[in-house]
Order: C-alpha cells, then sequence, then structure tokens
C-alpha cells in the first residue's frame, strides 16, 4: 500500500485595515500571499444586518469551509478510485450567542453537499465522513460548535444547481 501524501506546513496571510468605532467604521481585506483578493469591504453592519455588497468574517469563514471540505471530500473519492465529476458544497456558518461564555462564538457551520461521482450511496457516506475527518476547517468549527453534514449523490447523472 503506497504512503500517504504528506502535506508540507503551510503558511499564508491575509491583511485587514479597520477605520472608526465598531459601530460606524468599516474595513478592508486584502490577501497578502497569493493577491487573489484586495478591497473586500466589512463592517458591522454587514456581519449582523444586510450585507449590502460587504463580506463579513463570518461568510469568508463559510467560504473558507466550502473550499477545503470539497478538497477533501475529492481527494477521498479520488483514493476511494471514484474521483468526482462534479461536487457543489455550499457552507453556512452560525454565529451566536453562548450562554456563560464572553462574546459570540461560531457555533455551527452545516454544509450542503451535492456530488456526482461513480461511488456507490454507502460508500458514499464512508467518503463524506472521512472527508469530514480530514478537512482542517472542520475540525477547527468543531473546536467551538458542530459541523452538520448533508450529503446527496447524484445517482441520475446530474449535480443539483447546474
Amino acid at each position: 500500500m503506497p504512503e500517504p501524501q504528506l502535506v508540507p506546513r503551510v503558511e499564508r496571510h491575509a491583511e485587514a485595515v479597520w477605520h472608526g468605532s465598531s459601530a460606524r467604521g468599516s474595513g478592508v481585506l486584502s490577501a497578502g500571499s497569493s493577491g487573489a483578493f484586495g478591497g473586500l469591504e466589512y463592517s458591522e453592519p454587514s456581519r449582523i444586518a444586510a450585507p449590502d455588497g460587504q463580506t463579513s468574517p463570518e461568510e469568508l469563514l463559510a467560504a473558507a469551509h466550502a473550499a477545503c471540505f470539497s478538497m477533501s471530500l475529492a481527494a477521498e473519492l479520488t483514493r476511494a478510485k471514484a474521483p468526482p465529476e462534479r461536487l457543489s458544497v455550499r457552507a453556512t456558518t452560525v454565529l451566536d450567542e453562548v450562554p456563560g461564555a464572553a462574546g459570540h462564538r461560531i457555533v455551527e457551520s452545516i454544509v450542503t453537499v451535492r456530488a456526482r461521482a461513480g461511488v456507490e450511496r454507502g460508500a458514499f457516506d464512508e467518503v463524506v465522513r472521512a472527508a469530514d475527518e480530514g478537512c482542517p476547517f472542520s475540525n477547527l468549527i468543531k473546536a467551538s460548535g458542530t459541523v452538520t453534514i448533508d450529503a446527496k449523490l447524484d445517482e441520475g447523472g446530474t449535480a443539483d444547481g447546474d
């Protein structure tokens, strides 16, 4: 059996610049490592009310969790000799107050998966479980909350969301 591929230590950075009070101020985010994005505006109102074209830390965490989970699931399906034709992953993070804790916490990430891959349902369920266990963002979120996964295998030839 081949040795599992080891991933080297990875470091990435982003920058946030904030101006003003928490209620009336705003900030701008930039991807420092890749330059893939810059000028992403965020503010307290975008965090707790209507986004109005701005992002929030919770939305960025949801995007990171969806991307991480899709990569982990693709790796597990490939390992099971059923590389996916298509994966659609949506993550919704939930920020809420926790009794007895200071401030708010990420209490849940709800992951919805629609997959098109040549694998049987039972094997798919096992692969999804392994993908969750192997996803660093799932593990990070589980430190303060729960990860709920709704995964469906498309057996009719087209995945939802086409």
